[in-house]
C-alpha cells in the first residue's frame, strides 16, 4: 500500500471550524460567561496561573471558548496576553501584607493568630451531591444572605492583615539560615530567552506558570525515589495581596505609589531538613525553605512548586527532579502541548523517506537470503 500526499484546502478548514462551533452549540444551550465566573473557581484559578494573566473574566471567556479544555484556554489567554502593552511593573510587595482567608501549618499546631481553615475540600467527605442537579438560584441566594449575616454577627478580633510568618520562629532559633538580601533585578521570562544555568527568579516564574498536573507529578516524584526530600508544610496561606505601582506622573522617583487592586494568591513555605557540616567535621541539622506561589487557590500546585524550588536549588544531577533543564523545559503547558500536537501536522515527506528506507532494507535482506 502506498502513501500519497493529501491536499487540504481553505474550504475543508472552514468546514472543520464550523463543525467545532456546532459541537459547542448542538445542545442549543448557551453557557453564560458569568455562570463560569461564578461557579468554576478552581478551573479559573488554574487557567489564570498557567497563563500568567490575572483576570477572572478573561479566563472565564477562554474557558467558554475552549469548551472547558484548560490547555486550550491557557493557549488562548497567553496569546491574548502577548498582545497587551507592558505599561507598568508593580512595586515589590510583601506577602506579610496579605489579607488572609486560609492559613494552616503542618509544622506547628499552635501558631499566633491560629490555624484558619477557610474554604477547602480537605474536610469534606467527597461524596456526590445529587441535590446540585436541581439546585435553584432562589435557594442559593437565600443561603448566601443567611451565611453573610452569620459572619457579621461573629465577634473575632484577629488582625488578618498582619499575621506573623511561621518561618520567622525557626529563624529566631537559628534553625534556618539567614540569607543576605538580594535586590538583583529579576529576569522577565516572557521577554528574555531562557539560558542555563538559570537564576532563581527565572525558575520561580516558570514553576508558578507551569502546568498544574506536570508540576504536581514532578513534585510527587521528588517525594518518592526521584528526589532526596521529605518536606513539611511550614505555612500555607491563601488571601488577597495588594499591588501598587509608582506614581506615573512623577519622574523623580518619589515614594508616591498608586494602589491598583488585589490579587488572590496561594503561598507555601515548606521546611526541608538538611545536614550541614560545621567546624572540625561536626554535623548539624538545619532547615531549608522551599517556596511556592501561584494565582488563586491552587494548594497542591503551590506545595509541589515549593518542593521543586528546593530541588532545583540543590542541583544534584543524580535525581531528575533536581535537573533544571529536565524540570523547567517540560512543565510548560503551551510548550509541551504544542510539541505533542505538532505530530498531527503533515509529516508526509519525512514518513515517505523512512518508508523507502525500510523497503530498501527489507528488499536487500530478502535478496541476501535468496543468494544463500
Amino acid at each position: 500500500m502506498g502513501y500519497v500526499a493529501v491536499k487540504g484546502g481553505t474550504a475543508a478548514i472552514n468546514e472543520s471550524i464550523k463543525r467545532l462551533k456546532y459541537e459547542r452549540l448542538k445542545k442549543k444551550e448557551i453557557l453564560d460567561v458569568k455562570d463560569i465566573d461564578g461557579g468554576m473557581r478552581g478551573l479559573i484559578d488554574q487557567v489564570m496561573s498557567e497563563s500568567s494573566l490575572y483576570s477572572e473574566e478573561l479566563a472565564s471567556t477562554a474557558i467558554k471558548q475552549s469548551e472547558g479544555n484548560p490547555e486550550e484556554a491557557v493557549f488562548l489567554l497567553r496569546a491574548y496576553r502577548s498582545t497587551l502593552p507592558r505599561k507598568h511593573y508593580t512595586r515589590i510587595t510583601s506577602s506579610g501584607e496579605m489579607f488572609v482567608e486560609r492559613r494552616i501549618s503542618a509544622s506547628f499546631k499552635d501558631i499566633p493568630g491560629g490555624q484558619i481553615l477557610g474554604a477547602s475540600y480537605d474536610y469534606t467527605h467527597r461524596l456526590m451531591d445529587f441535590d446540585l442537579i436541581d439546585e435553584k438560584r432562589s435557594d442559593a441566594v437565600t443561603w448566601v444572605e443567611e451565611f453573610e449575616n452569620e459572619i457579621i454577627k461573629t465577634n473575632d478580633d484577629t488582625d488578618l492583615k498582619n499575621l506573623p510568618k511561621v518561618v520567622d520562629y525557626l529563624r529566631k532559633e537559628g534553625l534556618i539560615k539567614n540569607h543576605p538580601l538580594n535586590d538583583e533585578e529579576p529576569k522577565d521570562i516572557t521577554k528574555e530567552n531562557l539560558e542555563f544555568p538559570t537564576k532563581r527568579s527565572e525558575r520561580l516564574q516558570i514553576l508558578t506558570r507551569g502546568q498544574t498536573g506536570a508540576v504536581t507529578s514532578l513534585g510527587y516524584a521528588a517525594l518518592r525515589a526521584y528526589g532526596a526530600l521529605h518536606p513539611t508544610v511550614g505555612e500555607l496561606r491563601i488571601g488577597n495581596l495588594p499591588l501598587c505601582i509608582e506614581n506615573p506622573f512623577d519622574s523623580e522617583g518619589s515614594e508616591d505609589e498608586y494602589y491598583i487592586g488585589d490579587i488572590k494568591i496561594t503561598e507555601v513555605e515548606c521546611f526541608m531538613p538538611t545536614t550541614v557540616e560545621k567546624k572540625r567535621g561536626q554535623k548539624e541539622i538545619e532547615f531549608e525553605v522551599g517556596y511556592g506561589i501561584c494565582y488563586g487557590q491552587n494548594e497542591t500546585k503551590a506545595i509541589a512548586m515549593s518542593i521543586l524550588d528546593q530541588c532545583l536549588e540543590d542541583k544534584d544531577k543524580r535525581y531528575p527532579t533536581q535537573d533544571e533543564e529536565f524540570v523547567l523545559l517540560h512543565i510548560d503547558c503551551v510548550e509541551s502541548t504544542g510539541f505533542i500536537s505538532h505530530l498531527k501536522l503533515p509529516h508526509y515527506v519525512t514518513f515517505q523517506s523512512k518508508l523507502d528506507s525500510v523497503r530498501k532494507t527489507r528488499k536487500g535482506g530478502k535478496e541476501d537470503e535468496d543468494k544463500l
